[in-house]
């Protein structure tokens, strides 16, 4: 395993403390169990670079630059205004501003970029991915300055990121690829008609760049032109580039991908395969290496197939190949990525390889000093992507805000987090929204998902809204569990919308059970005062009480009676021993409810009972009364709930595009009313009902909020 597994964010001394024994101890288990020792251990004799600028932000900046510290390298950051205080920003050697916080201002700003690079006096330059990452024209410039480009030479990179060209090639190179249209297709005229004849369904997606952006399925004629329009627009928002083409959608497919590795001497290996079949909107959600659907031979075949390609464009540096492989195990070419993918710690988990200096090394001019044979299938890893998005809403809505409390599971053995921020960071409307990537290591992919889903329960993340329940659900599905995955996992398992973990029984009796306690636990403590009674002469505690909670639509008498140091608690008529430290000014609780141990969360409370309570990764409101309170409380009038059906309000933060209706118009139910942009991804706003427009609250180039108010119907 490489040093590179335990890595979390190092915003604090406790941070730099933990990243050094993690990576001590990881050291120490490779020198121990391998026999070959791979390039997680750096040769400080081998000479590389004496200065790179890493031209991106966030976990992927501060990933290379933890290599770069590992080879002595310094470090130049870059960073817009808004992104001053950033870790990636604090972590390097330099750092220097390249604009306001738009993207097209800064991070994509070629000539800023250029003149820090000459001011710095940087040698070499990693993009890390997105942004500049695939962009010919910025390896080219810097290539006519004489610096450095950690990554393939341009050929490489225009032949492979153009999905057009890199299609021709893949066939040339005699490997797999999907029936569609080679050309660039001109308007959604040409579209419906190049999708009609390669037959519904089809995808439409950018030729330029990656990650989902610009991405559309289409079954029909109408469905094609409004995805020719959204994956034009986001193309051209997102890489500067409105070309797309057409391919036949392989309908309920793998997505699972070869990493490659090539030098400039004509070697290339290919470091074993990542599955990527869990996506919602055709971006990643988790992954994971091995995969459980790949046997040896067909991993040898899609391996060669990547190699083979690597090889006919002269490829040099870490690369990607992207396979669709359908129920038979047929496997076709998808895309290219000139790049570091997002997911790369799971190949280098089961690898040991450290893939960003295995590039800086090939960018050097050094030789790969692996061959095939040297590269192991050792153990199992699990990535979760962890995003500051409701879940609730699409399988994952952006929510933006500050975090005000953030504490990674670094605690836990076998734990990784590749991460940008910290507590008191902001995630902003301006960028991805995601938090970090969260991987966990081992011997099998039963232990990988037993310490993922224990990460999950232990990663403290507030003032945003996160994913850590879909997240959660989908490592513990009998689905997942068994391997019997496609991209079409999650509207397939949750066709009616994600809607957090269904309890059990004897689950809802824990969590009543547990909500009683920590009432009960305050009550006490609020009877106390610098360790003493706060009335000498009141009478001695209380030692039973009886409560009423509230649960979703259900209300359920409790009776708690002090035992000790644990509580003895009745739900149901069935009693429960619940036992914990009950240290209440910590962000997780270590609670034992007969014998099983559960983390939870108390994210909230107030007066009035209301609490709420993380518990198997799903946030659970309840409200805890005294059996009087709560015969009182029936008295109490109730808040009459919004009508939405006549108005149309934000899911999320972002950007109005467009508004496609003024007031007096007619609209029918399902008619798109406005297009909102959040994180680079064009969401369409559409009408409830059928009826007229009564007021519209916003223009295109509006910024809006989460709940806003856009257009309301008569």
């Amino acid at each position: 395993m490489a040093a590179a597994l335990c890595w979390g964010a190092v915003g604090s001394p406790r941070g730099l403390r933990a990243l050094m024994r993690c990576e001590m101890q990881c050291a120490r288990w490779c020198l121990i169990t391998s026999r070959k020792l791979y390039s997680s251990l750096y040769d400080p004799n081998e000479k590389t670079f004496e200065k790179l600028l890493i031209a991106n932000r966030g976990e992927i900046a501060c990933r290379v630059i933890k290599t770069c510290k590992k080879m002595g390298i310094k470090t130049v950051a870059i960073h817009s205004d808004v992104d001053a205080n950033a870790v990636h920003v604090k972590m390097a050697d330099e750092a220097v501003c390249v604009g306001p916080a738009p993207t097209s201002k800064s991070y994509l700003n070629m000539d800023a970029i250029m003149e820090v690079i000459k001011k710095t006096r940087a040698q070499a330059v990693h993009p890390g991915y997105g942004f500049l990452s695939e962009n010919k024209e910025f390896a080219r410039r810097l290539a006519s300055e004489g610096v450095t480009f950690i990554g393939p030479d341009t050929h490489a990179i225009q032949a492979m990121g153009d999905k057009i060209e890199s299609k021709l090639l893949a066939k040339n190179a005699k490997v797999n690829t999907i029936p569609g249209f080679d050309g660039v297709v001109k308007d959604a005229d040409e579209a419906v008609r190049i999708a009609r004849e390669i037959g519904y369904p089809v995808m439409i997606k950018a030729s330029a760049g990656g990650g989902g952006k610009g991405m559309r399925i289409a079954w029909d004629d109408e469905e094609t032109r409004e995805g020719f329009r959204f994956s034009s627009q986001e193309a051209a928002s997102s890489f500067g580039d409105d070309r797309l083409l057409i391919e036949k959608f392989i309908d309920n497919p793998r997505h699972i991908e070869i990493q490659v590795l090539a030098d400039k001497h004509g070697n290339a290996l290919w470091l074993n395969e990542r599955e990527c079949s869990i996506q919602r909107r055709n971006q990643k959600v988790v992954e994971e290496a091995p995969s459980t659907f790949l046997d040896p031979e067909t991993r040898r075949a899609m391996g060669e197939q990547a190699v083979a390609l690597a090889k006919a464009v002269k490829y040099s540096s870490a690369g990607t190949v992207e396979f669709l492989v359908d129920s038979s195990k047929n496997f076709y070419f998808l895309e290219m990525n000139t790049r570091l993918q997002v997911e790369h710690p799971v190949t280098e988990c089961i690898t040991g390889l450290d893939l960003v200096q295995e590039m800086i090394r090939v960018a050097k001019g050094y030789p790969l000093r692996h061959k095939q044979a040297d590269i192991p299938i050792n153990g199992w890893a699990v990535e979760c992507r962890v995003y500051a998005e409701d879940p609730y809403k699409s399988f994952g809505l952006p929510s933006i805000g500050k975090l005000s409390q953030y504490q990674e599971p670094l605690h836990l053995p076998s734990v990784r987090v590749d991460s940008g921020i910290q507590q008191g960071s902001d995630i902003s409307i301006y960028y991805d929204p995601m938090i970090s990537k969260l991987i966990t290591y081992g011997s099998n992919r039963a232990e990988a998902l037993k310490r993922m889903e224990e990460a999950l329960d232990n990663y403290v993340i507030r003032g945003v809204a996160h994913n850590i329940s879909l997240l959660r659900e989908v490592i513990i599905h009998p689905r997942f569990v068994q391997g019997d995955i496609s991209t079409k996992f999650l509207p397939e398992v949750y066709p009616d919308g994600f809607k957090g973990h269904k309890l059990t029984d004897l689950e809802r009796r824990e969590l009543l059970a547990t909500a009683a306690s920590l009432y009960v636990t305050e009550q006490l403590r609020s009877q106390r005062f610098l360790g003493t009674q706060r009335i000498p002469i009141a009478k001695s505690k209380r030692s039973s009480w009886e409560l009423s909670v509230r649960l979703g639509d259900g209300v359920y008498p409790v009776a708690v009676s002090k035992e000790s140091s644990s509580f003895s608690v009745e739900v149901d008529g069935m009693k429960l021993n619940v036992t914990s430290e009950w240290n209440l000014a910590s962000p997780l609780l270590s609670v034992t409810i007969d014998g099983t141990q559960r983390t939870i969360q108390r994210l909230s409370r107030n007066a009035s009972g209301d609490t709420s309570i993380q518990f198997l990764g799903t946030v659970y409101k309840l409200q805890i009364l005294t059996k009087v309170a709560a015969e009182l409380s029936k008295y109490m009038p109730e808040k009459i709930a919004e009508d939405t059906s006549s108005i149309l309000r934000s899911p999320m933060p972002g950007a109005v595009v467009a508004v496609s209706v003024k007031p007096g118009d007619m609209v029918s139910e399902g008619q798109e009313i406005c297009v909102i942009e959040a994180m680079k991804m064009q969401n369409s706003m559409i009408a409830a009902k059928t009826g007229k427009v009564k007021a519209v609250h916003c223009k295109a180039g509006d910024t809006v909020g989460e709940g806003d108010l856009l257009v309301e119907l008569e």
